[in-house]
């Protein structure tokens, strides 16, 4: 192959300079130690977690919906994974708690949703929120395994 180098003391053609293999490869991979990683699935089903009026079972959950519960709101619907603009909607807390109860297989009805998100929004955020730090932790084993040539 060849190559022209525009703007140069002699405008030509000139070859290039292609790298040549010096050692082939000889051996395949043998056998080693693999690792594998293997994730639990979240917990589906039966009710909430945690009661409506549960408050004290994470004070910082709960002092956020107490004094800040647009924040929690903001917070809940990022780790659900919608945009940090959702909240802002209008009914957007009742979807978002809809939801929440259809991921998880949670008991109960869009009335019951409805009834709570109208009633009492900060607890019902503060439930919610609870209830997706709980589901969302899952446990992750690493297995190695060693294998033997022989």
């Amino acid at each position: 192959m060849a190559e022209f180098i525009p703007g140069s003391e002699q405008e030509s053609w000139r070859p290039e300079v292609i790298p040549t293999v010096s050692d082939p490869v000889l051996t395949q991979p043998g056998l080693g130690v693999t690792t594998t990683t293997i994730t639990t699935i979240s917990q589906t089903g039966g009710d909430w977690s945690t009661e409506l009026f549960d408050v004290c079972s994470d004070r910082t959950i709960g002092i956020l919906g107490a004094f800040v519960p647009c924040c929690l709101d903001l917070s809940l619907a990022h780790q659900f994974g919608e945009s940090f603009c959702l909240p802002l909607l209008p009914g957007s807390t009742l979807a978002l708690r809809v939801g929440i109860r259809e991921r998880y297989k949670i008991q109960g009805s869009v009335c019951d949703d409805w009834t709570t998100v109208c009633c009492c929004y900060p607890l019902a955020l503060c439930q919610m929120k609870r209830e997706m730090t709980k589901r969302m932790k899952t446990k992750t084993y690493h297995v190695i395994t060693a294998l033997d040539s022989s």
